[in-house]
C-alpha cells in the first residue's frame, strides 16, 4: 500500500469498531490489517487512547456546522443537533468511541461545542447555564444518534431479532397489575420506532426545555 495516513487508520479503525465493537481495535489488529508493523502505527498513535482520540475526531469532523448567521438561535441549535445526529448515526461505534475519550483533546467536536455555547448565550443564558446546556444537548445529540437503528456489533440481524423478541415477551410477562404501562408498551420499548419519529421527537423534547427556560428568563 501507499504511504500510511492517520486518516487510513482511523477509518479503518472506525469500520472494525463498526463491525466487532472497540474491544476489538488494537493496534496490532490494524498493522495485520493494513499490511505494516505496528511501528508505522506507533508513528502516527503512541497508544489505543490517543487513536480513540483520533477516531472520535474523524468521526466528528464530518459534520460541517454552519457558521453563524442571521436566523434566530432555536434554528441554528435545531440545526447544529439534526446534522450532528445525521454525522454520528454514521458509524455504530460513535457513542463508545465519544463516550471513552476526554471529549476536550478531540478539536472537531471542540468546534462543536464551541458553537452550542455561542447559541446559548445568543439566547440570554448566563455562562454557567450555558455551560450546563451545551453538555446536556450534545450529550442527548451522542445518545439519539446511537439509537434506534444500529445493531448490536458481531450480532447477525436474525440474532438481534431473536433478543428482541425475547425482551418484548420478557416485558410482556410482567404482572400486569403492577407492571401495567410496561406490559402495555412492550413492543415499542423494544423493538423500537420509526427513526424520523425518533429523531425529530427527541430533538424536540431537548430543544422545546431550553426554549422554555429561555422565554421564561426574558
Amino acid at each position: 500500500m501507499g504511504k500510511l495516513t492517520a486518516e487510513a487508520i482511523v477509518e479503518r479503525a472506525l469500520e472494525i469498531g463498526d463491525a466487532e465493537g472497540l474491544d476489538a481495535v488494537t493496534i496490532r489488529r490494524l498493522a495485520t490489517e493494513l499490511g505494516v508493523t505496528p511501528m508505522a502505527l506507533y508513528w502516527h498513535f503512541k497508544n489505543k487512547e490517543q487513536l480513540l482520540v483520533g477516531m472520535a475526531d474523524h468521526l466528528v469532523d464530518g459534520f460541517a456546522a454552519k457558521p453563524a448567521d442571521e436566523r434566530s438561535w432555536q434554528e441554528q441549535l435545531r440545526d447544529l443537533v439534526e446534522g450532528l445526529i445525521r454525522t454520528l448515526r454514521s458509524y455504530p461505534c460513535a457513542k463508545n468511541v465519544l463516550e471513552q475519550v476526554d471529549q476536550t483533546e478531540v478539536p472537531s467536536f471542540l468546534k462543536v461545542w464551541d458553537q452550542a455555547l455561542g447559541l446559548a448565550r445568543t439566547a440570554g443564558f448566563s455562562t454557567e447555564e450555558s455551560c450546563l446546556i451545551s453538555k446536556y444537548l450534545l450529550q442527548s445529540a451522542i445518545a439519539i444518534a446511537d439509537a434506534p437503528v444500529h445493531l448490536r456489533p458481531g450480532r447477525t440481524p436474525d440474532e438481534v431479532q431473536e433478543i428482541v423478541r425475547v425482551k418484548r415477551l420478557g416485558l410482556q410477562s410482567l404482572p400486569v397489575d403492577r407492571y401495567p404501562h410496561l406490559v402495555e408498551m412492550a413492543g415499542p420499548m423494544v423493538e423500537g420506532m420509526d427513526p424520523d419519529f425518533y429523531d425529530s421527537f427527541g430533538v424536540d423534547l431537548v430543544l422545546s426545555g431550553i426554549e422554555a427556560l429561555a422565554r421564561s428568563r426574558a
